[in-house]
């Protein structure tokens, strides 16, 4: 090629590079591929008109297949865009009232113009409840529990305008849990909310309706992952650890972690991050808050085996209704499975069934306990094999992805896996190892003939 020819092609290659670059995905990113759609919706239906405002209830939508809001809950936030006020609220609470010091007479609940809202708890008396209010804010997934997927509040604004034209809708929207990781768009004003009588025969509907949308980034949520994976198999004695340094690195002086007979330890337990829900996590090589071990248990003529333990080591983390997803190109063939509950998801379509979703059996093992004795749930699978693509070799029988509470899990390395040695029987049938030995002496023998 003529060197002109060269300076062109190199050229082109280096604006091929930068268009890819500048066409990438963005570290933050919300888009996840198991659940392309997932979200959380918020929706602010004015109800009726008061002297200087207006009363409307504000309903958080859980539309995320498997990511919830767990304890301690949700933190709401905006910024008015004019000088509201908020008057009252039923079923939440202002975490700061604000300088109201210019009311009179009445003061109102809040004066900031950056108000952050938290839920009310569990036992708050009657009178300051709504429907989907009080549940200490946490907000659960509608595949794990449909009834409590939203979580509402009504509030009561003032100095805000009284007609559709002159209300203006607040900006930047925060929602915390109560760390980062979503990120809400602008409020967009659609068609009123429509509400139906019991008897499905009378619609009313809101005087006004705006919704927000929050996407979920876990780059945003934790500068480390959550999670990591261990494996092992009954064909193989070597157990895979997690990663090394998995979710961060211990430091020398062990000042971020803590050992489970430690004397200082509920004093740790007790520090200055429990109220921020930051880990504190039990001394180990990985210094992961959890640790999903998943062993290939048992091979049968049709079947194969697998159990799954999930182990708890944050001791300050009791986790409420925890959820489990994994992808496995045989989970279309699940067959039975023991002490979880289990829904299958299909984020690709097409009848491609290779992920599901586990969770706990409520008043069983829904609750997962913090760091200690008690500090781990486990059940069994058992999955009949596919004959075009079973094998346990090259590590086929483990998971391709693991999430847990919807954040994404370290797993180790492929060429760390447990692989099926050589001399191992196929079957832990009676008549497998005769069945081999019959095969390798016939074939010895048609060799010699």
């Amino acid at each position: 090629m003529a060197p002109g020819g060269r300076s062109v092609a190199c050229c082109a290659a280096v604006l091929l590079a930068a268009a890819l670059l500048l066409s990438a995905p963005t570290a933050t990113e919300a888009y996840d591929s198991l659940d392309p759609n997932g979200n959380i919706t918020i929706k602010w239906d004015i109800m009726q008109w008061t002297p200087d405002g207006y009363v409307a209830v504000v309903t958080m939508f859980n539309y995320q297949q498997f990511r919830h809001i767990g304890a301690p809950g949700w933190q709401l936030g905006w910024t008015w865009a004019k000088k509201e006020v908020i008057w009252s609220m039923v079923g939440a609470q202002t975490t700061e009232q604000g300088d109201c010091s210019k009311f009179k007479g009445n003061t109102p609940h809040c004066c900031k113009k950056d108000p952050t809202l938290v839920d009310l708890l569990p036992g708050t008396p009657y009178n300051m409840q709504i429907a989907n209010c009080c549940k200490a804010g946490v907000i659960n997934t509608f595949n794990q529990d449909p009834a409590n997927a939203a979580s509402s509040f009504q509030i009561s604004v003032g100095l805000a305008g009284t007609t559709n034209k002159t209300v203006k809708v607040p900006k930047n929207f925060t929602l915390k849990t109560p760390g980062p990781g979503y990120t809400c768009g602008r409020a967009i004003v659609g068609r009123p909310t429509k509400f139906f009588t019991s008897d499905g025969r009378r619609a009313t509907q809101a005087l006004m309706t705006w919704n927000v949308t929050c996407t979920y980034s876990q780059f945003l949520a934790q500068k480390t992952p959550s999670c990591c994976v261990s494996l092992s198999s009954f064909y193989n004695d070597t157990i895979v650890n997690c990663p090394t340094c998995s979710c961060g690195c211990q430091n020398p002086t062990g000042s971020n972690c803590v050992n489970e007979d430690s004397p200082n330890l509920q004093s740790a337990i007790d520090g200055p991050g429990k109220w921020t829900g930051q880990p504190l996590v039990q001394c180990t090589s990985h210094m992961c808050p959890i640790r999903i071990h998943w062993h290939v248990k048992l091979n049968y003529k049709e079947y194969w085996r697998v159990k799954i333990t999930i182990t708890n080591f944050n001791f300050r983390m009791n986790y409420t209704q925890w959820n489990l997803v994994v992808q496995h190109p045989n989970f279309d063939n699940i067959t039975q499975l023991f002490s979880f509950n289990y829904k299958p998801l299909t984020p690709y379509g097409g009848g491609i069934n290779d992920t599901a979703m586990f969770w706990g059996v409520k008043f069983y093992n829904d609750l997962l306990m913090q760091a200690g004795k008690l500090g781990n749930v486990q059940s069994e699978l058992l999955l009949r094999k596919d004959s075009q693509a079973f094998t346990f070799e090259k590590g086929w029988a483990f998971p391709r992805r693991v999430y847990f509470n919807g954040d994404n899990c370290v797993m180790p390395s492929p060429e760390n896996y447990p692989w099926l040695p050589n001399a191992s029987p196929l079957t832990k049938q009676p008549l497998t190892l005769p069945l081999f030995v019959f095969w390798v002496v016939l074939a010895t023998l048609l060799a010699y003939a």
